[in-house]
């Protein structure tokens, strides 16, 4: 059965039903921590105190620094929002910075100079041991290469990154990848359970996001088979797997899209953003940011992180 780890500035700890118990170990680090999993289950069958979760200031159960890879547009839903096409849209990555990552009730900073700060609940994956490139990738593989599962969001500055055409400066600020607040640890068989996970976002109550993984288009055998192809990951490391629709960010309607194609690009992105600022959807300051993961029965649950958005 999988365990759920959480994490404080000072301990690990196990969640049990009856609460959470601190984990025996000199851990300092996810990869560390991982590589300990005889401490982490010693902790599940032991008979310490066990404390109220509620009590524990938990911070991000991945630690940094590390790799925090993250794929684009890999919902048929989030895919069609962005005016693409499901069936030709590619596999494709790119970075964050491990800075970006925060604890699960961090407050989400909004730089003074982002006026469109928008949201992207995505399942992580932590890796649990070195996958050098090259290596053989199957289904076995996968499962032992992926030591658990964690919920996160994909924080996006949208005036920064469309008018840049990148990505690393519009989601790499401090705050921009809430993590947590459970890294679930899977046991051996446990793996096939990824294809029951739906993933929720509301922002002050209101669900803006709902989605389960059947609408996923690249599962996660075929994006660590193309990722192995340059990229070595090790253990600690974070692939974020991509966000569903109902991201304030959608594309424009198709004669708009023709006659901004026509505009120099100064007046295209004028225009664009004088639109984008009407809608209300983007964060504001004190917007209540609430993302969850969780199996269809229950048994795989990631917890909800509870972020309140914040202006610099």
């Amino acid at each position: 059965m999988s365990i759920s780890v959480l994490r404080t500035a000072d301990a690990w700890w196990v969640s049990l039903p009856g609460g959470a118990r601190r984990v025996d170990t000199v851990a300092a680090t996810t990869a560390d921590l991982i590589a300990d999993r005889g401490a982490v289950e010693s902790a599940v069958s032991g008979s310490g105190d066990l404390v109220d979760p509620s009590t524990l200031a938990l911070v991000s159960p991945v630690t940094a620094p590390c790799r925090v890879i993250a794929q684009m547009t890999n919902y048929v839903s989030h895919v069609k929002d962005s005016g693409m096409d499901p069936d030709t849209v590619p596999l494709t990555f790119f970075r964050k910075s491990s800075g970006s990552i925060s604890g699960p009730y961090d407050d989400v900073v909004k730089p003074a100079h982002v006026d469109l700060l928008d949201y992207e609940v995505e399942i992580g994956l932590v890796f649990g041991r070195t996958v050098a490139v090259g290596t053989h990738i199957d289904e076995d593989t996968l499962a032992e290469s992926v030591a658990g599962l964690v919920v996160t969001n994909d924080v996006s500055a949208r005036d920064v990154q469309l008018p840049k055409t990148q990505f690393y400066e519009a989601k790499s600020y401090p705050t921009f990848t809430p993590v947590g607040p459970a890294l679930v640890l899977l046991e051996p068989g446990e793996w096939e359970k990824f294809a029951t996970l739906t993933l929720q976002l509301r922002v002050n109550g209101v669900t803006r996001q709902n989605s389960t993984v059947a609408d996923m288009i690249y599962k996660p055998l075929q994006t660590l088979r193309e990722l192995n192809r340059f990229q070595r990951v090790d253990p600690g490391d974070l692939l974020l797997t991509g966000t569903p629709g109902g991201t304030a960010l959608t594309a424009p309607p198709k004669p708009v899209e023709i006659i901004g194609a026509l505009l120099p690009p100064h007046v295209k992105w004028k225009a664009f953003f004088r639109r984008q600022a009407s809608n209300p959807k983007y964060l504001r300051d004190g917007d209540i940011v609430e993302a969850t993961v969780r199996s269809g029965d229950g048994i795989i649950d990631l917890g909800t992180q509870k972020t309140m958005v914040r202006h610099a």
